[in-house]
């Protein structure tokens, strides 16, 4: 038998005694949502006004929704990385004491949609921020007594980044003492010079 791709933990549990609560004809096209937008990491797949219609429909509290909706994302992205069959993945979710009913549904939206899915993961980039710009300013703190003349002088970066999933840029500020800046600047030399061995 494949191992468990879903352990068995006590959130798990919950979940599964809550998605077993779910209502079976609205099941499906909650998971279809899910499995369009699981490659989608910057975006939430529902907005908060959607997610207060699904609690009523679905009759869940607010924390119960989003351990529910989680753990649905948990479960797909597990059949992502694992490439589960449709078959493989409704065993191991009867395995976890969910619903045949339910079970079936993930077997059936997996079936129709997996291998799109999967190849979306395939297309996203490891690492979904990419650095657009590099600004700096110094900052000069001056001591507070009198007594004292130190002067803490901070380097502030400030790195521009987009995600992959949204055009927009979000700034991202740092900011280092002397001795912090001069161990970055060593990690850096560090990492050009393995570049350039590999190039």
């Amino acid at each position: 038998m494949a191992a468990p791709v879903v352990p068995e933990s006590d959130s798990i549990r919950r979940a599964v005694s809550l998605l077993n609560a779910v209502d079976p004809g609205r099941f499906p096209r909650l998971l279809s949502r899910l499995l369009q937008k699981l490659h989608l990491k910057a975006e939430s797949s529902f907005s908060e006004e959607e997610e207060e219609k699904l609690q009523i429909a679905f009759s869940l509290e607010k924390q119960d929704l989003h351990l529910v909706l989680e753990t649905i994302s948990f479960i797909l992205e597990q059949a992502v990385y694992h490439n589960l069959k449709p078959a493989s993945l409704q065993q191991q979710l009867q395995n976890i004491h969910l619903d045949q009913d339910k079970a079936e549904a993930f077997a059936s939206a997996w079936a129709a949609a997996g291998q799109d899915t999967i190849e979306k993961f395939r297309q996203r980039v490891l690492t979904p921020q990419k650095l657009e710009t590099i600004g700096w300013q110094l900052n000069l703190q001056m001591a507070e007594s009198m007594q004292a003349k130190l002067k803490s002088p901070q380097a502030v970066l400030e790195l521009g980044v987009s995600n992959e999933d949204s055009k927009n840029l979000k700034k991202v500020f740092v900011e280092f003492s002397h001795q912090e800046l001069f161990e970055f600047y060593n990690k850096l030399e560090t990492i050009q010079a393995q570049l350039d061995s590999l190039t």
